[in-house]
C-alpha cells in the first residue's frame, strides 16, 4: 500500500508536493486483492510468501476498514506467512515457502491452500511455482501471481482468478440457466457479500442460478461450476473483464459487461430484461416478475418520499469510491432520487485505456440538468480540496469523508465505499428493488434531526 502522510494546518505535507505517494490511498496492492479473494472462497486457506509487515498490513486494513469484519477461520493472524527477512534476501526463501506449505498442510484444515507472494519473492527470483508443484499429490495448492508491483487489489483479484482458471478449471457440461457472477472485488467493495447474495436472489426470481462463487459454503464446489456457466456477468467498468474474455477463450462461455450494480427498480428491472434476452427466457415470464416487483417496491417508497422530499429535495450530491460504486450511486442519485451530482471522484485507478468509457458512463444518461464533474484520485488530500469548491448537501464515500463533510461542507454524509470504519456492513446491500430504500434508511441518521 502507499505511504500515508499526515497533512498538518495548510497541507504542510501534502501529496501534492510528493507526488511519488499518496495520502490514505483507497486500495491494497495486488497481494491484498488476492488475499482478500482467498479469504472470501470458503474452505480456502491463504499462504502469505512475503514480510510479516505485508500480512499484518493487508490482513487488518482489507478487513477491518471493510466494515468492521475479520478475516474469519483463516483470516488476520491466523494466516500462515514466511515472514521473510534480511537473510531470505540473500540466500532465497524457497526453502521457508517449502516447509510453511508443508506444515500449513498438516495443521490447518482447508479444501484449497493458495500461496501469494510479495514483492521480495519476485525481487530475489524465488521459484514459487517449483515449490507448489511438488505439492499437488498432497493437497490442492495453487500460486497466484502477486508481487505489490504488478497492480493493485484490484488487479489481485484478477490474478486470483487467473490462477483459479489455469490451476483448477476442467471442461463441464453446460447448464442452460447457470451464470456466473464476476467483478464485485471481496472488501474492496464494502458490501461485497450481501450484493451477491441479493445479485443471486435477483436472477432467481426469472428461473436463473446465479453462481456468486465467494458466498457459498461450497466454494470449491462453485469454482468448479464456473466451466459449466452459460453465461459470465461481470459487474464493473473495468475489472475482470480479462477474466471473462479468457474463459470465453477457455470454455467458450459468453460474457456480458455490466457496468453499475441494479439499485433500485430501474436497474434491476433493466438488469431482469437483459438477463432474460441473452438466456431466452420467455418474456412474459419476466415482465410478469417486473410488474410484481416494481409495484411492491414503489409502495413501500410511499411511506418514506414525503418526509424524504422535505428533507432533501433536488440535493447537490457527491460519490467517492471505486468505478462500479461511483457509477452505480450516480446513477440512482439522479435518476431515481432526483439528486443533481456534482462530483464523481473515481478511487481504483482504473487502467488508462477505461478511462474515457468510465467518463462517459457517468456524465450521459442522467435523467436531470446535471451532470458530474468527474476526477481520477485516490489521493485523500487532493480529494479533501475537491469537495471543498462544491456546495454539496449529500456525500456518498468512505469513512475519510466524514470528518470533511461534518467540519467543511456541512454534509450528509454515508459511508458506501473503502475504507469503511464507521459502521458495520455483514449482508448489507443497496442491490435491488428495494436497496435503494435501504440506503435511504441508512441515511436517515444523517438528516433526521430532533423534533
Amino acid at each position: 500500500m502507499g505511504l500515508t502522510l499526515i497533512s498538518g494546518e495548510g497541507g504542510s505535507l501534502a501529496a501534492r508536493d510528493y507526488p511519488e505517494v499518496a495520502e490514505s490511498p483507497r486500495f491494497t496492492c495486488a497481494l491484498g486483492g488476492a488475499y482478500s479473494a482467498a479469504l472470501a472462497t470458503y474452505g480456502a486457506v491463504p499462504i502469505l510468501h512475503s514480510g510479516s509487515g505485508c500480512g499484518m498490513a493487508n490482513a487488518h486494513g482489507m478487513t477491518y476498514a471493510s466494515g468492521l469484519n475479520s478475516g474469519g477461520p483463516s483470516g488476520t493472524t491466523v494466516t500462515p506467512c514466511s515472514s521473510l527477512i534480511e537473510e531470505h534476501v540473500v540466500f532465497g526463501g524457497e526453502d521457508k515457502l517449502r516447509r510453511l506449505i508443508e506444515t500449513t498442510i498438516s495443521v490447518m484444515k482447508g479444501d484449497l491452500y493458495v500461496v501469494i507472494p510479495g514483492c521480495v519473492p519476485a525481487l530475489i527470483g524465488d521459484d514459487v511455482d517449483s515449490v507448489v508443484s511438488e505439492f499437488k499429490d498432497k493437497a490442492k495448492v495453487i500460486h497466484v501471481k502477486t508481487s505489490g508491483f504488478v497492480g493493485n487489489g484490484f488487479l489481485g483479484y484478477e490474478h486470483y482468478l487467473d490462477a483459479v482458471i489455469d490451476s483448477l478449471l476442467t471442461e463441464r457440461p453446460v447448464e442452460k440457466k447457470l451464470v456466473n457472477i464476476l467483478g464485485v472485488v471481496p472488501n474492496q467493495n464494502v458490501f461485497w457479500k450481501g450484493d451477491l447474495i441479493y445479485l443471486r436472489d435477483i436472477l432467481s426470481k426469472i428461473g436463473v442460478e446465479a453462481n456468486p462463487i465467494f458466498t457459498d459454503f461450497d466454494s470449491l464446489g462453485a469454482i468448479g461450476r464456473i466451466p459449466a456457466a452459460s453465461l459470465n456477468l461481470v459487474f464493473s467498468p473495468w475489472v475482470a473483464h480479462g477474466t471473462v474474455k479468457k474463459l470465453e477463450d477457455r470454455f467458450g462461455t459468453p460474457y456480458e459487461a455490466i457496468n453499475f450494480l441494479p439499485v433500485g427498480p430501474k436497474k434491476t428491472s433493466a438488469l431482469l430484461r437483459t438477463v432474460g434476452r441473452l438466456l431466452k427466457i420467455p418474456k412474459k415470464r419476466v415482465e410478469e416478475v417486473i410488474a410484481r416487483e416494481e409495484r411492491a417496491a414503489y409502495r413501500f417508497v410511499e411511506y418514506m418520499a414525503e418526509l424524504f422530499m422535505v428533507a432533501m429535495p433536488h440535493s447537490y450530491f457527491a460519490v467517492i469510491g471505486d468505478s462500479l460504486t461511483v457509477a452505480t450511486l450516480i446513477r440512482f442519485g439522479a435518476n431515481e432520487l432526483g439528486w443533481n451530482p456534482k462530483l464523481a471522484i473515481v478511487t481504483d485507478d482504473p487502467p488508462e485505456e477505461y478511462r474515457e468509457g468510465i467518463e462517459k458512463l457517468l456524465t450521459t444518461n442522467l435523467e436531470g440538468i446535471f451532470a458530474p464533474k468527474v476526477i481520477f484520485d485516490y489521493d485523500s488530500h487532493r480529494i479533501r480540496l475537491a469537495l471543498r469548491e462544491e456546495p454539496l448537501q449529500v456525500i456518498l464515500g468512505s469513512s475519510l469523508e466524514k470528518y470533511i463533510a461534518g467540519t467543511e461542507n456541512e454534509a450528509h454524509h454515508l459511508s458506501v465505499s473503502y475504507p469503511v470504519y464507521d459502521r458495520m456492513i455483514i449482508e448489507r446491500s443497496y442491490v435491488g428493488y428495494r436497496g435503494g430504500m435501504r440506503m435511504i434508511e441508512d441515511m436517515s441518521h444523517a438528516f433526521a434531526g430532533p423534533i
